[in-house]
């Protein structure tokens, strides 16, 4: 029998890719320990009774990214995962009075498109065809390990040869629409498509959320692609609310794990990671207690995994150059409300209705977002930010005492570095703010909040151990994905420490409640 405190690897952070990697590798007959900070499991993706009776995902909010291929393999269905796909997908109100809806129909989309354009309407189908052609192709590298950068022998090259080959099926024009998506920005990539502001708009949203840039900047149209990559029930694009919250999603996998004999163990904050010659031999937690094993996974972003718990003196320089220029800052702000009733539009009155039950934008056209993100791009949190807001409690309205409802709010932009200003005197003004936005479009707003809570980046530093609150664990930008994804040279989820690997989202594919990354280092440790 193994001594207790020794393992054949370890996992730091119980967020869903360490969960992820955790239950891969005892499956395949490893003895595995996964140790958090927190004292409940799921990273970002958690649901928390932050007021009584009120179950609230206070961070990540909605379901689409999970790679099918987890779901089938861990039987995360049979460990209690259930999304309810979201219909309507989209609501927009405008400040003329006129609102937008996107419906999964197709028929239906095409008459509220055609509110606005008929040449729009009927390109609308041809884009989706287009994205999801896009899609599929990006799909394929989620779950593959990048090719080695840059090559440094024969091997290497063979490696990137077996890549190119796996894509051999790509025309000319597919090749160029690629190019295009990962170097437009959003809204020059759906200028191309279409011509009224309230559609583009309302696109150009899954471009700029999570992201540090508006919607003019270069590649944000690979942002938007991101956020089509996933699907519920067959339906690719489509996201959906889970039931019983987003915690639900690690408990499914926490339950996998387990069923496979990987040990789970919360309020148990890991101080260092134990390096002898050059070698990961385990973990040291905060509490002075070893814990042994010959590898060791950490679900921690790039900063906090090599400049906090390896120590710089087992790094090579050039290596800790990469990390400390890994951007890892964030301007999104999640709100999350309590309420006694639904906000009730003026554009389109009545409560419940089928706008409840969509993501409800607050952000009228693509001028209005880029100077959302032009006062944060200079330190200042956006005087009228784009707004995401989303009512789980329509799916599932055993989050909430009877009658009552969660209303989240998604928005960009309030910037991690302020200047001249700090979050502790500008949180709750900034959150006011939001409120008599809101207000604009739904009056009685302020009336039925009963509790409310105000996460910015700085908060979600603090209460979920992501470094610069940035809920991708990095920026997605073109500099830093997939080969170069944290650094170039160590994007295949191993680190220079021998034994130490990389399972969450600082690496390849990046954000989103997605399980690749853990899945991705699993099989690099299996294969090792």
């Amino acid at each position: 029998m193994a001594p207790a405190n020794r393992y054949d690897a370890i996992v730091i952070g119980a967020g869903h890719n360490g969960l992820v990697t955790a239950a891969y590798l005892a499956r395949a007959g490893r003895r595995v320990c996964v140790l958090e900070r927190r004292e409940l499991i799921g990273g970002c993706s958690v649901t928390e009774e932050i007021w009584p009776g009120y179950r609230v995902s206070t961070a990540a909010y909605l379901s689409s990214l999970l790679q099918r291929r987890i779901v089938d393999d861990l039987s995360l269905e049979r460990h209690g995962y259930h999304v309810d796909a979201k219909e309507p997908p989209f609501f927009s109100p405008f400040p003329d009075g006129r609102h937008l809806f996107f419906w999964q129909d197709e028929r239906r989309t095409h008459d509220e498109l055609s509110k606005f354009s008929r040449r729009d309407a009927d390109r609308f189908p041809a884009y989706e065809a287009h994205l999801e052609g896009l899609a599929r192709f990006v799909e394929g590298m989620l779950l593959e390990t990048p090719p080695p950068f840059p090559p440094a022998g024969w091997g290497d090259y063979i490696d990137w040869i077996k890549f190119a080959a796996r894509r051999r099926g790509l025309s000319a024009a597919g090749m160029k629409a690629l190019v295009e998506v990962f170097t437009q920005s959003a809204s020059d990539f759906l200028d191309a498509w279409f011509e009224s502001p309230q559609i583009k708009v309302t696109l150009a949203t899954d471009g700029v959320i999570g992201a540090n840039g508006g919607p003019r900047t270069a590649g944000t149209a690979y942002i938007l692609l991101h956020h089509c990559m996933g699907g519920i029930g067959g339906r690719r694009g489509v996201w959906g609310f889970v039931r019983g919250g987003m915690g639900a999603v690690p408990e499914a996998i926490a339950s996998a794990a387990r069923a496979a004999g990987a040990e789970i163990r919360i309020n148990a904050p890991v101080s260092h990671i134990l390096v002898e010659n050059g070698r990961a031999r385990g973990v040291a937690l905060a509490n002075g207690d070893e814990l042994h094993a010959p590898i060791v996974a950490s679900n921690a972003d790039p900063k906090a995994t090599f400049l906090h718990l390896t120590g710089e003196r087992h790094l090579p320089d050039d290596f800790l150059s990469s990390i400390r220029r890994f951007r890892v800052e964030g301007t999104s702000c999640k709100i999350n409300l309590a309420c006694n009733a639904l906000p009730e539009f003026t554009c389109l009155p009545g409560a419940p209705g089928p706008q409840h039950r969509a993501t409800m934008h607050i952000c009228p056209d693509i001028d209005y977002v880029e100077r959302a993100w032009d006062d944060a791009k200079y330190g200042r949190p956006s005087a009228r930010p784009l707004l995401e807001m989303t009512s789980p409690t329509q799916y599932d309205p055993s989050l909430a005492p009877p009658g009552k409802h969660i209303i989240g709010i998604f928005l960009q932009y309030a910037p991690y570095t302020l200047r001249d200003a700090s979050w502790e005197d500008l949180r709750e003004p900034f959150a006011d703010r939001v409120i008599g936005l809101i207000a604009e479009y739904a009056p009685n707003i302020r009336d039925i909040i009963e509790h409310r809570q105000v996460l910015t980046p700085l908060d979600l530093e603090r209460r979920f151990g992501i470094s610069g609150g940035n809920i991708f664990h990095g920026e997605m930008s073109l500099d830093q994905m997939f080969i170069l994804r944290p650094a170039a040279g160590y994007a295949r989820y191993r680190t220079p420490i021998g034994g130490l690997y990389l399972c969450g989202s600082g690496a390849h594919p990046g954000g989103g409640v997605m399980g690749a990354p853990g899945y991705n280092c699993a099989r690099e440790i299996l294969k090792d």
